[in-house]
């Protein structure tokens, strides 16, 4: 007999049998519809590193002409906030996300009392009377003796009357799902290999025997995350879960909970995690790079969502202008096993590269918000020196408004010869070559020392869109009025 612990069978398999239900496997894969499901906490606003499971879910549903859920993880009622829960709508919105189905996990407690109830009918969850502290001495003693700190299931051992007596003290039960690492005999576990392919990752293998049976109702009557998720992928039909590497161990668990509830586990893809450059996770709880600060700093959805779903792939990081392009690229198949360090300067380079081939058609109303005039011919004037689309703004303050004009001493007598140079007639693209060409046989000057005094006086700056195509928009009045 060989053993084979599978996302289709926890339980002892001959080859043949093991083989027929790898096949009907493979044909209920071909033949389901893709559903996938983000399932973030509303306690605080979403960052760069959340957005990279939504987005992976959503390219993945896109390429898939598949279904994505926006669901909710809001059992914990005393930290989940119906603000958060509105803004992370608006961050997905924003990245271009729009779910097919939304659901709330506060809502639905009666599922997952349903499954609890069934657990308990087949005695695959006991209640535990030990207290934080009891749990973590037991646990440093293990670690002190050289043993796995994983609970010894001591609570499967009370009586009726010890239970009674504990309750009496005033202790209320948090309760445990009883993993099947064993043979019949609970304290009795064994090594218990459950394996399953992972999109991301290859073949997985999680030994149950090394795990603690997980806590699935806390001592408050309340659930942790692990019950709801499995109950909730089962009733939605979710056939794909896409997550961070860091369920990978929670994952053989889960597989076992979907056995023991009759259902089908879907198929698990785990993405290495977006860090900073240093190595440090993300928490949205210091609100480090959240979405909507992003947004508020002027940065372009897909210059976010490139870097979120490119960083730590083997594809190169280059700003997509759309998710259709995004999605063209996306294959999870490529994600690195190492962490993926990111840069937040980078998202201004991919910012940029953006900017820089919109159409005006694309911008005219954000231009508008903006109070910045000029049509046309100003955007394809001034895009290719904007790293934000706000930036126009101060090139809009350059031809509409004041400026503080930058005129150095020896320039004076330069720039006041330039005036009476300056050429008759419309200003056009050809009228600052012939100006410096002008100015150049009378005075002498050329290359910095002559376009330079005048960029200064006409703009205010050292640098910025080509003066033959600024000068049409500043207009002759303000071109004389600026030079002294």
């Amino acid at each position: 007999m060989n053993r084979v612990h599978s996302v289709d069978a926890l339980c002892y398999d001959t080859p043949h049998i093991l083989k027929a239900a790898l096949a009907r496997a493979e044909t209920y894969r071909i033949l389901m519809t893709v559903t996938v499901r983000f399932a973030p906490s509303p306690t605080g606003r979403i960052h760069i590193g959340n957005s990279r499971p939504a987005l992976f879910n959503w390219l993945y549903a896109k390429n898939e002409n598949g279904k994505f859920i926006l669901r909710f993880d809001d059992t914990d009622l005393e930290r989940s906030k119906a603000e958060f829960a509105e803004a992370i709508e608006v961050d997905l919105a924003w990245l271009g996300i729009v779910p097919d189905q939304i659901e709330r996990q506060s809502e639905r407690v009666a599922a997952y009392d349903a499954a609890v109830e069934k657990l308990k009918a087949d005695g695959l969850i006991y209640a535990c009377y030990e207290t934080s502290d009891e749990l973590e001495r037991r646990r440093s003693r293990a670690r002190a003796l050289g043993r796995p700190p994983v609970y010894d299931r001591a609570a499967l051992k009370l009586s009726n009357e010890e239970k009674a007596a504990l309750e009496a003290e005033g202790r209320k039960p948090h309760w445990r799902f009883l993993l099947p690492n064993h043979s019949g005999d609970p304290f009795e576990t064994k090594r218990t290999e459950v394996t399953w392919t992972d999109l991301c990752r290859g073949e997985q293998s999680v030994d149950l025997a090394s795990l603690s049976d997980p806590v699935l109702i806390r001592e408050d009557g309340t659930y942790l995350y692990t019950l709801p998720s499995i109950v909730d992928d089962i009733d939605m039909g979710v056939s794909h879960v896409i997550r961070g590497e860091d369920h990978v161990a929670n994952t053989g668990v889960q597989l076992a909970i979907f056995q023991a509830l009759g259902a089908k586990a879907p198929i698990f893809g785990h993405h290495n995690l977006l860090t900073t450059v240093d190595g440090d996770g993300l928490s949205k709880r210091k609100g480090a790079l959240s979405i909507g600060s992003l947004r508020e700093d002027g940065l372009e959805p897909m210059s976010v969502a490139s870097l979120a779903v490119l960083t730590g792939t083997s594809a190169a990081i280059e700003a997509l202008p759309d998710m259709d392009a995004l999605a063209a690229k996306f294959d999870l198949s490529s994600v690195s096993r190492s962490s993926a360090k990111f840069d937040p300067a980078d998202l201004v380079g991919l910012n940029a590269k953006l900017v820089h081939e919109m159409d005006f058609d694309q911008v005219s109303d954000r231009l508008a918000d903006l109070g910045i005039g000029g049509g046309e011919a100003f955007w394809q004037t001034v895009r290719q020196n904007c790293e934000k689309v706000s930036d126009a703004k101060a090139y809009w303050q350059i031809i509409d408004g004041e400026i503080t004009a930058v005129v150095e001493d020896d320039d004076r007598e330069f720039l006041s010869f330039a005036t009476k140079l300056f050429p008759e007639g419309d200003v056009t693209n050809e009228t600052w070559g012939a100006w410096t060409s002008a100015l150049k046989g009378e005075t002498g000057r050329k290359g910095r020392g002559l376009f330079m005094p005048l960029r200064r006086a006409l703009t205010g700056m050292d640098h910025g869109p080509d003066m033959k195509d600024m000068l049409p928009l500043i207009g002759r009045h303000n071109i004389l009025a600026r030079l002294p």
